[in-house]
């Protein structure tokens, strides 16, 4: 069950929180001129910087929110940029997924998180289907979700963050009331948690290679 005193202190921070937006935009502007992959991930090493990582990729998953004002972008930014995998076009493609296109459906760092671990855990033989290793992940990683902020669902998340549910796109006041609440800088709290998560799960599978190595 989620602990509601934690969340909110958390979204209180967030909504305090002095973003140095250009900063972010510079290290966006590197993944884009750079791209995600091209570099080894060294499994040990990994392993050995977990709780750094946690809180790097929690911390980048909610600036890359504030940044491009989408919770699902911003928690699979920071996720490929940690453990270099996929490319801008997948940061692209889950644009209308906040909300399930907005309509009240799955919280966006869901498909966001989902997406990166389908990345990580599924074959390179894209017509497989012998491994389970991406559905097992899947439903830890919406068990895990939904322990934490209550829900996976975009309204019951908004009432924990902010009290009620606003559905911005259901009219231009509604919009602006949810403006209003500061969703800019307390929205990242979900895509934060979610990346968290889904780089915790692939770390945990990381260290079992690790020590099947051994």
């Amino acid at each position: 069950m989620a602990n509601l005193e934690v969340l909110r202190a958390r979204v209180d921070e967030l909504a305090e929180r002095d973003w140095d937006l250009p900063a972010i935009e510079a290290r966006f502007n590197k993944i884009e001129a750079e791209g995600f992959t091209g570099r080894d991930l060294n499994q040990a090493e990994t392993v050995s910087k977990k709780p750094e990582i946690l809180d790097r990729v929690q911390r980048r998953a909610e600036e890359y929110c504030y940044l491009t004002r989408n919770c699902a972008k911003g928690s699979a930014t920071a996720l490929l940029e940690e453990f270099g995998l996929g490319n801008l076009e997948i940061i692209k493609a889950l644009a209308p997924f906040p909300g399930l296109g907005m309509t009240g459906g799955i919280c966006g760092p869901v498909a966001g998180g989902l997406v990166v671990l389908g990345l990580y855990f599924s074959s390179d033989d894209v017509i497989s289907y012998e491994s389970a290793d991406h559905y097992l992940a899947a439903r830890e990683y919406t068990r895990r979700f939904e322990k934490e902020l209550g829900s996976l669902l975009c309204p019951k998340i908004q009432e924990v963050v902010f009290g009620k549910y606003f559905d911005p796109m259901a009219s231009l006041e509604n919009l602006e009331e949810f403006n209003k609440a500061h969703a800019r800088e307390k929205c990242p709290i979900a895509p934060g948690i979610g990346a968290r998560i889904a780089a915790e799960i692939i770390i945990e599978d990381l260290e079992k290679k690790v020590s099947a190595a051994n």
